[in-house]
């Protein structure tokens, strides 16, 4: 039974000491220190191996298993010799000088040696003193040096980096302690003791992870173990709920054996209860919490794992959920454990309140220009408050707000900087866990504030943007809106002059009432577009010819009169009877008022291929070759005294939209000709159609 205990403790002992080997040749770059402890490891993962293998045979321990130790002993002892040698001459520590600490460990080990040999060869059948004293007190004296080179080292360390080497301090010097206790009981009692013999493996594959982690600390030692905090994380969750698992059992089960005729029921109520316990402190933030931040500060260089953090921060940032204020709080949150935090942005002259998360108690908004809002500004700092309260020098003699101070559990303020200016800040409250605010924490808080503050940035140019096209599309209306109406009050003061005179005419009446019931008509339809915010008409089959009538019959009343001339016939287009009709309208409009009274105005329609092309031209005035190109289709350019820019735009816009174009052709002096060209629905006829057009109109 014994032999099996130590075969398989230092079987343990000699796979752990192997895979810490090996980890160290796969991330070896040739320095000094990682040779050696490279060769320390390997040497003894060899010797706890031959000694499980002895022991798994029933072999005793023999010379080639007493030399391994002695390698052992020796690889250790220099690799703390080259650890120790960089810290010698700045250390001040008390150290042996170096030009004797070599020869004499060299002496050591070669006396321990030869009496190994000696006494397992000459010696190995007598039971006498000089047997002890030739095996055991080599032993006791490597011991003795081995924890004298780790209080060296530890002593000689600077504290700032003692936390690098620390644990293989103890790793390394709980094997040295265990082999003084082991070898002086043995020379006490002249007899190895079996049971600690037999634990002596797993105590040293105990020092594994000691040694594991601080070369993982010390680059010069060239170990990288990429091991993500998660899994870390998840495992020690996962092995601590076993171990409590395994100590209620065994207190359930004392229950039971111990309680009598209760013992059953009382070992059933105390697991559930135990169980219960189990989920409540799974499920705590405080417990998950506190456990990420130890295993931060003692198991890795730097409190964060940057690429998991940036990858979760961006992500809360991005992914769809509350409003960004509010995720923007919880991203930054989260880096340093706070439940509860709430954001106050800037909306020109103070910085308000704007999203909250967990905190419904937060109020109270500052002025941009406080002294506060220049600190957060100008410094750039993140403010612990706790801190301020206690020593405010440190922040210049700055005051908190009321408003601030009166924030129950209220701990850090991050200013949220966009290109140099305060764009917010964010409150946040005191962590689950206690968190020591160093550089590094505030360093990301900083970077996470500059990021949350541009997504806050980009979200505020994207609103305003919306409110800019929104009031875009509602100017765009409203000028063509006015330009309508401006179209009508033209034609009704061209009325209102020409009553005088032909007020008794009969034609000249019926054109009157024709063009009154017509504005009319066009101002309800104006109405009901602002009333409904609806500007877009849907289309309809309609009739040119008739498009075409009406559009100069109401312009009759001018002069000169415009003419309509159809080449063809029955021809259709698919679009909307009144926004058409406009845009013919003023371009015939506008060819009058380019005319002289005895001028000429030609609206003609023709088929070419599977376009309809209008054509409205005149003997006017006529325009340059540098207005067409340059100010022409351009709003709110013009050329009228009273004209506002845009009857020529929205009409190429709204035939583009069709589908067609508009071409324009003139000289100064000789005239204009407008050409429109518009893809045919096809040719319909009937009165079906007739009707419908009479409706749009």
């Amino acid at each position: 039974m014994v032999v099996n205990v130590i075969a398989v403790s230092y079987g343990i002992a000699a796979a752990a000491f192997l895979l810490l080997t090996l980890l160290l040749l796969t991330s070896w770059r040739g320095r000094l220190h990682g040779m050696a402890l490279t060769a320390a490891s390997g040497i003894t993962a060899l010797w706890a191996g031959v000694v499980a293998q002895q022991a798994s045979a029933g072999i005793q321990l023999s010379l080639a298993s007493d030399m391994l130790e002695l390698a052992r002993n020796a690889a250790w002892t220099i690799f703390l010799v080259a650890v120790l040698s960089p810290y010698r001459k700045d250390s001040g520590a008390p150290v042996v000088q170096s030009r004797l600490l070599a020869p004499g460990l060299a002496m050591l080990y070669i006396l321990c040696a030869a009496g190994t040999v000696y006494s397992r060869w000459i010696l190995r059948d007598v039971d006498t003193q000089i047997y002890f004293m030739a095996n055991f007190v080599g032993r006791v004296a490597m011991a003795v040096i081995g924890m004298l080179l780790v209080e060296q080292l530890y002593r000689s360390t600077p504290p700032q980096e003692r936390w690098a080497i620390k644990f293989a301090c103890l790793g390394v010097g709980g094997l040295y302690v265990y082999d003084f206790y082991l070898y002086s009981d043995a020379m006490l009692f002249r007899a190895l003791n079996v049971d600690i013999w037999a634990a002596r493996g797993m105590v040293n594959a105990l020092a594994v992870p000691l040694i594991a982690v601080s070369a993982a600390r010390n680059p010069k030692w060239s170990l990288d173990i990429a091991v993500s905090r998660r899994v870390i994380f998840h495992s020690a969750a996962v092995v601590g709920s076993a171990l409590y698992l395994l100590m209620m059992a065994l207190a359930g089960y004392w229950l039971r054996f111990f309680g009598g005729s209760w013992g059953s029921v009382m070992q059933v109520t105390f697991f559930a209860a135990a169980l219960a316990l189990l989920a409540g402190i799974v499920f705590s933030g405080t417990v998950r919490s506190r456990l990420k931040v130890f295993i931060s500060k003692n198991f890795y260089n730097y409190n964060y794992d940057y690429r998991e953090e940036w990858l979760r921060f961006t992500r809360t940032l991005s992914t769809k959920g509350p409003d960004l204020g509010e995720r923007a709080v919880q991203a930054i949150a989260d880096l340093v454990e706070s439940p509860t935090g709430a954001l106050w942005l800037s909306n020109g002259a103070h910085h308000a309140l704007l999203a909250h998360w967990h905190m419904p108690d937060a109020a109270g908004s500052e002025p941009a220009d406080s002294a506060f809002c220049s600190f957060l500004q100008g410094r750039q700092w993140v403010v612990d408050l706790d801190e301020l309260e206690a020593d405010p020098e440190k922040y210049e003699g700055l005051v908190a707000p009321e408003w601030l101070r009166k924030l129950p559990r209220a701990w850090l303020v991050v200013p949220l900087i966009m290109h140099e200016e305060l764009l917010g800040f964010v409150v946040l409250s005191q962590p689950r866990s206690r968190i020591r605010l160093n550089w590094e924490v505030t360093d990301l808080l900083k970077i996470a504030g500059n990021q949350a503050a541009s997504y806050l940035a980009q979200q505020q140019s994207a609103n305003a943007l919306m409110v800019a096209r929104q009031f875009e599309s509602f100017n765009r209306m409203s000028t063509f809106i006015v330009h309508d109406l401006k179209n009508l009050i033209f034609q009704l003061s061209l009325l209102v002059a020409n009553a005088e005179k032909h007020r008794d005419n009969p034609e000249f009446q019926k054109d009157m009432m024709d063009t009154l019931d017509n504005s009319v008509k066009k101002m309800k339809l104006l109405l009901h577009k602002l009333n409904s915010g609806d500007s877009i008409e849907g289309p309809a089959p309609l009739s040119l010819d008739k498009l075409l009538a009406q559009a100069v019959q109401l312009k009759s009343q001018f002069e000169p009169r415009p003419t309509l001339e159809l080449h063809d016939k029955g021809l259709t287009l698919l679009a909307n009877w009144g926004r058409m009709e406009r845009v013919v309208g003023h371009l015939i409009q506008n060819a009058i008022e380019a005319s002289p009274r005895d001028g000429r105005v030609l609206v003609a329609l023709r088929r070419q291929d599977e376009n309809a092309v209008i054509e409205i031209s005149d003997n006017g005035a006529g325009m340059t070759e540098e207005f067409m190109r340059s100010r022409l289709f351009k709003p709110f350019e013009t050329t009228k005294s009273a004209g506002m820019g845009v009857g020529v735009f929205e009409s190429r816009e709204y035939i583009q939209e069709l589908g067609g174009r508009l071409d324009v052709a003139s000289r100064a002096g000789e005239g204009t000709t407008f050409t429109m060209t518009l893809p045919l629905n096809g040719a319909r006829a009937g009165q079906r159609i007739d009707e419908q057009q009479e409706e749009s109109a």
